[in-house]
């Protein structure tokens, strides 16, 4: 197994849509940077996706498309910019995961129920193993986590730490 973190729309626009939003999205970056670092200890890929929404003026260059400080991705890691749910469609993802040698992503981001679980749905389509990580998801629906992480593979930090070695 040769997985990737994938963080997965993070981004100071959705800390603005609720208080429920931004108190769950605060929540998850905890797990999230517990992964970040964990995957960089392993020299493991760390993957920052980013979506682009014209209407929302959330594009490239504005402060509503940019990844929170408190999020440590670094400009060295993989960035993806998306316009659709699934983090495959339509971007040059499954590629970049196949030339770093990936076959599993651990998947981690905002908003659960959409981009996180498409994202998911996508990546069993190109063949690659996916996995939710425990506590890092978020979304303005707090009962849609646990939903999604039903219907879906999970490992806690713990468990991941220790199956990477």
């Amino acid at each position: 197994m040769k997985p990737a973190l994938l963080v997965i729309d993070v981004q100071k626009q959705f800390f603005d849509e609720s208080p429920e939003t931004a108190r769950s999205l605060t929540n998850a970056i905890e797990y999230i940077n517990a992964g970040i670092a964990l995957f960089r200890a392993k020299n493991l890929p760390v993957v920052c996706v980013q979506d682009i929404g014209e209407e929302d003026e959330r594009v490239p260059g504005t402060t509503r498309f940019e990844v929170p400080e408190s999020v440590k991705v670094l400009p060295s890691d993989l960035h993806i910019h998306k316009t659709y749910g699934n983090s495959f469609n339509k971007t040059p993802l499954a590629g970049a995961l196949r030339e770093r040698g990936v076959d599993t992503v651990i998947l981690t981001g905002y908003c659960a129920e959409y981009c996180v679980l498409s994202t998911y749905r996508g990546a069993l389509d190109h063949d690659f193993t996916p996995i939710l990580l425990r506590g890092s998801l978020a979304s303005g629906v707090a009962e849609n986590i646990p939903f999604v992480e039903r219907i879906s593979d999970v490992i806690s930090y713990g468990a991941l730490k220790q199956v990477l070695g």
